[in-house]
């Protein structure tokens, strides 16, 4: 394994991939360098003498610039670069940029006609299919948390549902107005409506802002064989009367089986979180990988993390599939620096301390990492927040960067499951299965109770081969062949956005 890696040849700067001290002696693209100062493992070493101001660049794109010269072999990191990122950005679309992109996704269709994978999943009366069959149980408002808790803990030691009774917690439904009290409703309408579920008990108090009345309309025709509502302020014993609809639910699931469907009906979202100085070199690109795959086949993403796309969301406009969708993006990226701003926030708050201790920077430095779980498929359509994907193909969806909120709008966007790379790890897991993807093989061997694939891999082995393994894994977790360490360990939930400004 190579000890430092030259990502782009544009690059004026270099990845340790293990630590370096100084004294030691490097070798990248035949020029052999000194190190001037320690360099831990995922942090950058400069390759050039860099100037005051001038560029640092990494992946061929500037990162910020120098806040001081900085001699070749030294230590390049927070102390001594500063962003270039500001409020206010023009853009530009540039069409044939976006054909290209669109005829190398036509190429990669091409190997997978007639023959993309199948998985196992069940067919759901709407013509959508679930990849888990689980009974959720969705209160309105969080004044019956606990009772929902209650019933989900009796159903589980009662009723035999193949992937559990689980009660999406909150404290929202109430007290809430404008967008707000809107976004709840519609991401808990989602929920109730996701094909993961076989099954839905809606629990409502009976006097919140979120009534029964208002959320039926809401949601629209339901299968009332599988979807049911209690209302626990008429109910004489809520707890019996609710156990008795989570039983006629669960005789409703019965006869579901898996059958074989094709890979391409899957929609995959994709998150990152404790994102390291590897996450742009191993996880993330390998992520990106599968999302060039999955939408060449048909098959939808969701990138969402709109300030994470600052600094880097240029590259995704370019592969806009048309002028409308670039216009598009292009209000995704200033309604969410307004937000900022509206709230006397810098746009560039990034990154977090633990993002700076494995390795970046600045906010360019992540988002040009992060960006890449896109891959180089084009964007087919922008999602607002706790709307629902209607398009196959890469969706940015418009969203948080906070981990939780993220995968719950995920979720409620339709995502079957969520792949989550990580540099740092995280126990976190959404409402649906949520892969987590380890940036580097310390990570992967220290937390595995969290970790469910090592992308640090491809340091040292094949891309093709590591992409080919991650492929086949990822068919199984859809199958049901294989849970996701969030599942075993019973860690998920979810949580809503609580600004309306953006949406």
């Amino acid at each position: 394994m190579e000890s430092i890696l030259k990502i782009n040849e544009l690059d004026n700067v270099a990845v340790a991939i293990t630590p370096l001290f100084k004294g030691d002696v490097v070798t990248v693209n035949d020029t052999t360098y000194t190190l001037l100062t320690d360099v831990p493992a995922g942090h950058k070493m400069a390759l050039k003498d860099i100037a005051k101001d001038e560029k640092i660049i990494k992946y061929g794109y500037p990162i910020g610039a120098a806040k001081e010269d900085i001699k070749a072999g030294s230590h390049v990191h927070a102390f001594n670069i500063h962003t270039l990122l500001s409020e206010s950005a023009s853009y530009s679309y540039d069409e044939e940029k976006a054909k290209t992109f669109i005829k190398e996704a036509e190429e990669r269709a091409k190997k997978w006609n007639g023959k993309v994978p199948t998985i196992m999943a069940y067919e759901r009366k709407n013509g959508d299919i679930g990849i888990r069959n689980a009974l959720w149980i969705v209160p309105t408002v969080g004044c019956v948390n606990r009772i929902g808790q209650k019933l989900e803990a009796w159903a589980n030691e009662n009723l035999k549902i193949a992937d559990g009774v689980h009660v999406w917690t909150h404290p929202y439904g109430c007290s809430q107005m404008g967008n707000d009290h809107d976004n709840t409703r519609k991401i808990l309408a989602d929920l109730v409506k996701h094909p993961n579920a076989g099954g839905v008990l809606v629990l409502s108090l009976g006097c919140e802002n979120n009534t029964i009345t208002s959320f039926k309309e809401l949601l629209g025709p339901v299968d009332e064989e599988r979807i049911k509502f209690l209302v626990c302020q008429e109910s004489e014993n809520e707890l019996e009367d609710g156990k008795k609809l989570l039983t006629q639910i669960a005789k409703a699931m019965e006869e579901d089986k898996r059958v074989a469907v094709p890979m391409s009906r899957l929609r995959v979202g994709f998150k990152c979180g404790g994102s390291d100085g590897f996450s742009g070199i191993t996880a993330n690109p390998l992520v990106g990988r599968f999302c060039d795959e999955l939408t060449s086949m048909g098959g939808t993403a969701i990138l969402t993390e709109v300030p994470e796309m600052f600094g880097a969301e240029q590259m995704l406009m370019n592969r806009a599939v048309s002028k409308e969708v670039f216009e598009q993006i292009v209000d995704l990226i200033n309604n969410f620096k307004n937000y900022f701003t509206s709230h006397n926030q810098v746009v560039y708050e990034n990154p977090s301390p633990g993002n700076k201790a494995g390795g970046i920077s600045t906010l360019e430095d992540k988002s040009l990492g992060c960006v890449q779980k896109g891959g180089r498929a084009p964007v087919s359509a922008v999602v607002k927040y706790a709307d629902r994907v209607t398009s196959t193909g890469l969706n940015l969806l418009s969203g948080p960067g906070n981990d939780i909120v993220s995968t719950t709008a995920q979720s409620a966007a339709g995502a079957h499951m969520i792949l989550f790379t990580t540099g740092r790890g995280t126990p976190l897991g959404a409402p649906v299965p949520t892969v987590k993807v380890a940036t580097n093989p310390d990570l992967a061997k220290r937390k595995a109770n969290w970790i469910d694939f090592n992308a640090g891999r491809v340091l040292t082995e094949d891309v093709a081969d590591v992409s080919a393994d991650f492929i086949q894994f990822l068919v199984k977790v859809a199958s049901g062949e294989v849970l996701t360490k969030n599942e075993i360990n019973g860690y998920s939930e979810i949580s809503v956005f609580k600004d309306g400004v953006i949406l």
